[in-house]
């Protein structure tokens, strides 16, 4: 089962969640149920923006982004731990650990910065509304995707770089249910003081920064709210805001204290947690957050099934 040399680690053995026996069928059918519908969500959300004309804004364009993300993002990690769930072989060779860390890494720092470029577009609605769809040309918010892409692809290089240029000679046992650099580092037969310095200096500009831009431009959207004279604008412009900053709220947090923190602070089971919570919980909710209050998707849903009458 493990093939290992003197010198360097050819396999790892993902350990999963420590669950016993009795409980790990309920569990697996919890799982596959939330990844299915975690697929479910998204694609359909994604579906109808493509479908329908009335979605084809730069709100639900980077909604939908975010959707295609999230099922990226839950399909490098999900599979393998149903799979590991039901089976006795929990090993992942180590280019295929490599490279689940890496995608994983893309995807997730994509992420972060697209919740940045969508506080930029709620900015742009709600205070300068008449310019709204001058600014936000589809040229302008494709670079912008594509920025997040690039930042996403060579921030993970570095982490991954980095992570992977220690040695690994055992053990080589990995307390989670995938390939994460934290996990990954404890393994290492070296020092991994520079790595956390490296991994804090990374996380200002994968996590912070995203963060503090969207802090600057919710505080100047709350400032032009206040200026709204009626209490129905103020609240329809706030409600714009609020699935975003819950959303936010639910993957970063996490995420800056997985990657944030010192890997001697950091426990193999909080970590597992907060894993789970930004990977596969967030995108489980992203969905139900973003089209159980919205008319235009609830709209365009019944308009593309034929349910019924869409809501004009």
């Amino acid at each position: 089962m493990q093939e290992i040399n003197q010198s360097h680690v050819t396999e790892f053995i993902l350990l999963g969640f420590s669950f016993s026996p009795r409980t790990m069928p309920l569990l697996f059918s919890a799982f596959l149920m939330i990844y299915l519908l975690v697929i479910l969500g998204n694609s359909t959300i994604t579906i109808l923006i493509c479908l329908d004309s009335r979605l084809h804004k730069p709100m639900y364009f980077f909604i939908g982004i975010l959707s295609l993300l999230d099922v990226c993002y839950t399909t490098t990690t999900v599979p393998q731990m149903l799979a590991h769930m039901a089976s006795q072989k929990k090993t992942i060779s180590f280019a295929r650990c490599v490279a689940q860390m890496y995608i994983f890494l893309v995807l997730g720092v994509t992420e972060s910065w697209l919740f940045a470029i969508m506080s930029i577009d709620r900015y742009v609605a709600i205070c300068h509304p008449l310019r709204y769809k001058v600014i936000m040309s589809p040229l302008l918010c494709g670079v912008m995707v594509i920025f997040c892409g690039l930042w996403g692809v060579i921030s993970a290089l570095l982490y991954t770089v980095f992570a992977m240029r220690l040695p690994y000679c055992g053990p080589n046992k990995i307390n989670h249910f995938f390939c994460e650099v934290p996990a990954i580092l404890k393994l290492a037969c070296a020092d991994t003081s520079v790595n956390d310095r490296v991994d804090f200096i990374l996380g200002f500009s994968v996590i912070l920064v995203p963060l503090f831009l969207i802090l600057v431009v919710y505080v100047n959207i709350l400032v032009a709210i206040l200026r709204i004279r009626s209490a129905q604008g103020r609240l329809k412009a706030f409600s714009t805001c609020a699935s975003h900053i819950t959303v936010v709220t639910m993957f970063c947090v996490p995420a800056m204290v997985m990657y944030m923190k010192p890997g001697s602070e950091a426990t193999p089971e909080e970590d597992k947690k907060l894993a789970l919570f930004y990977n596969v919980i967030s995108a489980f909710l992203n969905p139900i957050i973003y089209s159980l209050r919205n008319k235009d998707v609830k709209g365009a849903f019944l308009k593309v099934t034929g349910w019924g009458r869409a809501p004009e």
